[in-house]
């Protein structure tokens, strides 16, 4: 059993950053709230999230597993203004997720979840970690996409930088000590990825979110923010892209 009420703004900015990622997702429900694991169909890119049930204006929820389709979702959400409250309840008896904005009601068919297992989140001793407003990197990020496919993330003692070259051009960000909400570093932590990845999820946080991104030498990269006013999280890991000598 799950019924809940939430606001649109809240359910829009959980669902769209596990768009970045999956298509289709399985939530492990219970009574204190809402868990998914997911790892992209590539395997370059996992994301652990975690909404309580303090984020929903009303919730109420045996454990169980819903498995949606995210379109499906969006597809509502498209209904939806700002400030506009959804309802959500599940139809066991049908296998279905019922979705109500206003006077609109959307029956839809549960994605079965028995293929769709629960990824193991990694432990990861990374010996970097940067805390800034995401917006900031927001910036690097548009900045890069039009020089290369690659974006290098750098931490030294000091400063956080972002770089990205291409065969002709290059751009970097560079964030000294007292521009970053903290950052913590021994010696220089420096790492590859892929553009796309991350750009995709950068751009679905807020740009007012405060994200805290751990780092190592060639070592995927974790970056950790939270939503619905604090009262849900997000770990976002990205496998590097190793550079060749």
């Amino acid at each position: 059993m799950f019924q809940a009420k939430i606001r649109s703004d809240t359910l829009k900015g959980i669902v769209n950053i596990i768009s970045t990622l999956v298509d289709e997702a399985k939530f492990n429900i219970s009574p204190e709230g809402l868990n998914l694991k997911a790892v992209d169909p590539a395997h370059v890119a996992m994301i652990d999230l975690n909404v309580k049930k303090e984020a929903f204006e009303e919730y109420s929820a045996d454990e169980t597993k819903i498995g949606v389709d995210l379109d499906k979702i969006k597809d509502v959400l498209k209904l939806a203004s700002s400030g506009d409250m959804v309802e959500m309840s599940q139809d066991e008896e049908k296998s279905r997720l019922v979705m109500k904005v206003g006077n609109i009601v959307r029956r839809m068919n549960l994605v079965d979840t028995s293929s769709m297992s629960d990824p193991r989140v990694p432990e990861l001793n990374l010996p970097a970690v940067v805390e800034l407003a995401v917006g900031e990197i927001q910036k690097g990020i548009k900045a890069a996409e039009s020089v290369s496919d690659h974006i290098a993330l750098t931490a030294e003692e000091g400063y956080f930088e972002l770089y990205s070259e291409g065969d002709t051009d290059s751009v970097n960000l560079r964030l000294e000590k007292d521009q970053l909400k903290e950052i913590s570093v021994e010696g220089k932590a420096r790492s590859l990825f892929p553009l796309d990845y991350f750009s995709n999820l950068v751009k679905a946080i807020p740009s007012d979110t405060s994200v805290r991104i751990n780092l190592g030498n060639n070592y995927p990269v974790k970056i950790m923010f939270n939503l619905a006013d604090g009262k849900g999280n997000v770990g976002y890991l990205l496998a590097p892209r190793i550079e060749s000598d």
